[in-house]
């Protein structure tokens, strides 16, 4: 009787583990694009941080993340703005959003044992170590595309992401290039809907 309670508790723990997910390091990207539903021919194009974004070498890593995308769109980078057909402003943002724990891993054990005078089986379970917190980071990347001739803005879009510190894939330096390659997928994509790109 104990050994048949000590199985059923083995298995219950076992369908509890196998239901449980581990947040992996990013999610889906969540993006929205505005144009003119015009053609937009190819051309060349000036990626420049917009003037009241944050600077330094994290606002770098998006601009060049923009500028490697558009790049391989077609685009040609201009040497300087004054002569550029284009003119992409680049924005981004990452804040904190709070920490969360993972779950650490659940293992079972299964030995031999004798009760009565017979064989029987003893089912024990043991928590696994190694549990860790990790901070939850949401990253936006914005860009807006204006003709250099008219100043006119003939596209724009925003792409978004949460990401878990310290995971696999979210170096500030990958979150831009997933970032950048979600944000122009399917350029210029449908105006005013939002996808999820995974």
């Amino acid at each position: 009787m104990k050994t048949r309670a000590m199985l059923a508790l083995a298995l219950s723990a076992a369908a509890v583990a196998g239901c449980s997910t581990t947040m992996g390091g990013s999610a889906p990207i969540d993006v929205t694009r505005y144009h003119l539903s015009q053609p937009i021919p190819t051309g060349t194009v000036a990626v420049q941080p917009v003037a009241a974004g944050p600077a330094g070498p994290e606002a770098q890593l998006y601009v060049d993340a923009v500028a490697a995308t558009m790049t391989a769109m077609g685009f040609t980078a201009a040497p300087e703005s004054a002569t550029a057909d284009y003119l992409a402003s680049v924005d981004f943002r990452r804040t904190d959003r709070g920490q969360v724990r993972t779950r650490p891993p659940l293992t079972i054990g299964v030995g031999g044992g004798s009760y009565g005078g017979g064989v029987g089986v003893g089912v024990g379970t043991s928590v696994g170590i190694g549990s860790k917190t990790r901070t939850v980071y949401a990253s936006e990347l914005a860009v807006q595309l204006r003709r250099r001739g008219d100043n006119t803005v003939i596209w724009e879009g925003k792409a978004m992401t949460e990401t878990l510190g310290a995971a696999d894939g979210t170096q500030p330096a990958d979150t831009a290039a997933k970032l950048a390659d979600a944000l122009f997928k399917g350029f210029p994509g449908q105006s005013g809907i939002t996808i999820t790109v995974k």
